[in-house]
């Protein structure tokens, strides 16, 4: 499965880029096959466990799939980066991102636990700000998908996102705020497409691997995924008709996998508890085609 797939993934790249320009990476796939990692580093500021990182290891779940084991520590302190996280070594920019993933299932062990998994890309530099783009997924409701970005300086930070349930065809939210605590305010038209989502009627992010990405344009940012069955583009979120909310800057290009003690999923108002035991993201693949839209700056 892992080669089809990834040779599907090869095949959407120009070429391969096995070194970087002027500090940003030229499109590449990295595959986590081998034991040590060419396009990424592990920069977790939490515990120093061996146990939460390792590459190059074969997949709990997939027979003969070589991945990237994250691992939660229960001893960690919640916050984002303090658990398992890579971050590229050069930067990235406008382009296409892909990964294939799978998410820890652990509803009948912990149904309220407070873990994140983050697919993102994420940078503050200092006059222009915060440049991220996300995915993220809860532990106790797989079937919930969060998509969104943030902009903007600390204290005044801005987030665009959607959340989504894709085994039901829910979009729950659309909207606009300010910082985290900021009143939401619905977006409508070009900002809020498509307006309705099929449903995956057995969709679970925990249950098996999936294909999930987002291409970064200057005035729109096209967040997706690949129908398991049909092998079909499933457009979550298109959103464009504005610059608002869209980083125009560069970024780092990351996966994360956290404790979380003040964000509940959707679904269940009482998922932050601290993790038990060391629940296990394993990641298949991540690839980048950087687009050819504007100088790298």
């Amino acid at each position: 499965m892992k080669h089809s797939i990834l040779a599907a993934a090869l095949s959407l790249l120009p070429y391969l880029g096995t070194s970087q320009t002027n500090g940003f990476h030229t499109a590449f796939v990295e595959n986590f096959s081998d034991s040590a990692l060419t396009y990424f580093r592990y920069g977790s500021t939490g515990t120093k466990t061996e146990f939460k990182y390792k590459v190059g290891v074969s997949s709990q779940t997939e027979e003969g799939s070589k991945i990237l084991s994250f691992k939660l520590d229960p001893e960690e302190s919640a916050g984002a980066g303090r658990g398992p996280e890579i971050i590229s070594k050069d930067f990235t920019h406008f382009g296409s991102y892909a990964a294939r993933l799978k998410v820890p299932d652990v509803r009948d062990i912990q149904p309220n636990v407070g873990a994140v998994v983050g697919y993102f890309t994420y940078h503050v530099d200092s006059i222009p700000g915060l440049s991220e783009i996300d995915f993220e997924w809860l532990l106790a409701d797989p079937t919930v998908i969060y998509v969104g970005t943030w902009t903007g300086h600390g204290g005044e930070l801005k987030r665009v996102g959607r959340t989504i349930n894709m085994a039901e065809g829910i979009i729950y939210e659309t909207s606009y705020r300010e910082n985290h605590t900021g009143e939401r305010t619905a977006l409508t038209g070009m900002q809020n497409q498509p307006e309705a989502i099929e449903a995956i009627s057995d969709y679970d992010a925990s249950k098996g691997f999936y294909t999930y990405g987002f291409d970064w344009y200057p005035d729109r940012i096209l967040w997706w995924m690949i129908h398991p069955k049909s092998g079909e583009k499933i457009v979550l979120w298109d959103y464009k008709g504005t610059t608002n909310g869209i980083p125009q800057h560069r970024s780092r290009y990351r996966m994360n996998f956290w404790h979380t003690k003040d964000w509940s999923v959707e679904t269940n108002p009482y998922s932050i508890e601290k993790p038990l035991h060391p629940y296990e993201l394993e990641v298949d693949w991540m690839s980048y085609e950087p687009f050819t839209l504007v100088q790298n700056n």
